[in-house]
């Protein structure tokens, strides 16, 4: 990856709607050279994916709620059970197994405490699960979609 992949990429995660016309002209590139280096990183699998960000307060689900879980399983048929039964619950947007104290670390949104509450049962369903507990967050200070890219290869 050079100077003009990372550049690509820094306008993209602004905006994945910019044209590749625009970016090209913003980077020095010819255009077709930028849509090929464009499509060699979607095909590496650099670029995951395309989306919309939404903005959640709007959309009525601007409680941002980071759940800790504990468990007392620690084996893969477990393990699948559980990826399965997190990423079935809609509100929940992200889910990290932490070293730590911490087994699992979710961010879930919702509209309100009673959203939260119906959350909390389905994931109290969930077998082997040891310790809940729950943190809202009160304001978000920083939110970012996009990576540094120093560090890329």
């Amino acid at each position: 990856m050079d100077k003009l992949d990372k550049a690509i990429l820094q306008i993209l995660q602004t905006d994945c709607t910019r044209a590749v016309g625009d970016i090209a002209e913003k980077i020095g590139l010819g255009t077709t050279a930028c849509w090929r280096r464009i499509q060699k990183l979607e095909e590496a699998g650099i670029i995951r994916g395309r989306v919309a960000l939404l903005d959640g307060k709007k959309l009525n689900v601007g409680v941002i709620v980071f759940v800790s879980i504990k468990t007392t399983q620690h084996n893969p048929d477990w393990l699948d059970s559980f990826h399965a039964s997190v990423s079935a619950i809609e509100e929940v947007l992200e889910v990290y197994r932490m070293a730590g104290d911490t087994d699992y670390l979710l961010r879930v949104a919702v509209p309100d405490v009673a959203a939260y509450d119906a959350v909390y049962k389905q994931l109290i369903r969930i077998p082997g699960l040891s310790d809940i507990s729950s943190s809202f967050s009160m304001e978000q200070i920083k939110y970012s979609t996009s990576l540094p890219l120093r560090y890329a290869p």
